[in-house]
C-alpha cells in the first residue's frame, strides 16, 4: 500500500478521536467521522504535523444515505479504505427507576443500527476487491447483564454476536474482522458516572491498545485485560450465583 486509508467513526472525542490520532502518527490517512464538525476540524488542526493526516467528513452514523456518500467521495477523491473502526456510540447509564423504551431505542439505534450502516457502506468496494479490515468497538459490557445498563449492554452484547458472524463471513472475502472490548476508559462518557469504575484507563493507553491490537490475528481486543478476564470467570457462573454476586457488589 502507498497509502493507507482508514475511517474512524464517534471521532470526535474519546476512544475515536485518540485512535485517530494514533493511526495519523503512524502514517495513516484518517477519514474522521462523527457529527461535530467544528470538533473533527480541531482534531485535523492538532494533528497537522504528524507524519499522517486527519480528513474530517461529519456525518451521523444512524444516516444510512450519509454513511454511502461518505464511503463514494473518499473511493473517488481519495483511495480506498482499507480499515474501518467503527466505534460511533452512546451511553446512557438506565437503572430500573428511569429506564425507558425511548432510551432503549436511541442507544440501539446509535450503537447498533449505526454500525450495520456503516457496514452496508463498506461492504460493496470491499468484496468486489477482496480485502479490508473492520474492528468494531462493542465493550465487557456485552458479556453478561449488568446493574445500570438495561439499553446499553444488549446494545454491545448485540455487536460482540454481529462481530462473530461477519468474521466468519468475511473469510470467503479476505474481509479480516475484530471485536474491540474496552472496560472503563476516561472519556466524556464515563465522567457521567455517579458510580465506581474498577481499572479505570486513560484514553490515550486505550488507544495503544487498540492500535497495537488491530496488528494482531486475535478476533477480540479487550483491555484492561485484567478486567477482561474477571469479567470473563464471573460471566461461567450460573445464572442465579452471578446475578447474586453482581447485585451484591453494586447494593455495597
Amino acid at each position: 500500500m502507498t497509502q493507507k486509508i482508514a475511517w474512524v467513526t464517534g471521532a470526535s472525542t474519546g476512544i475515536g478521536a485518540a485512535t485517530a490520532k494514533h493511526l495519523a502518527q503512524e502514517g495513516w490517512t484518517v477519514i474522521a467521522t462523527a457529527r461535530s464538525t467544528d470538533k473533527l476540524e480541531k482534531l485535523a488542526e492538532e494533528c497537522g504535523r504528524l507524519p499522517g493526516v486527519i480528513m474530517p467528513y461529519a456525518g451521523d452514523v444512524t444516516d444510512l444515505a450519509r454513511m454511502k456518500d461518505i464511503i463514494s467521495q473518499v473511493e473517488k477523491n481519495i483511495g480506498v479504505i482499507h480499515l474501518a473502526i467503527l466505534n460511533a456510540g452512546t451511553y446512557k447509564a438506565d437503572p430500573l427507576p428511569v429506564f425507558s423504551a425511548a432510551s432503549f431505542s436511541e442507544q440501539v439505534n446509535v450503537n447498533l443500527i449505526g454500525v450495520a450502516n456503516c457496514v452496508e457502506a463498506l461492504r460493496d468496494t470491499m468484496i468486489a476487491n477482496r480485502a479490508g479490515h473492520i474492528a468494531i468497538v462493542a465493550s465487557v459490557a456485552g458479556y453478561r447483564g449488568l446493574p445500570r445498563s438495561l439499553s446499553y449492554g444488549p446494545t454491545k452484547a448485540a455487536l460482540i454476536n454481529m462481530a462473530e458472524a461477519l468474521a466468519i463471513e468475511g473469510r470467503a472475502f479476505n474481509i479480516k474482522v475484530q471485536v474491540i472490548n474496552p472496560g472503563f476508559i476516561r472519556t466524556p462518557l464515563t465522567d457521567k458516572n455517579d458510580f465506581p469504575m474498577p481499572f479505570l484507563m486513560e484514553v490515550e493507553d486505550a488507544a495503544a491498545c487498540i492500535v497495537r491490537g488491530l496488528k494482531s490475528s486475535r478476533f477480540e481486543i479487550s483491555f484492561p485485560m485484567i478486567f477482561s478476564v474477571l469479567l470473563k470467570v464471573i460471566g461461567i457462573l450460573p445464572p442465579r450465583l452471578y446475578q447474586k454476586l453482581v447485585g451484591s457488589s453494586v447494593s455495597k
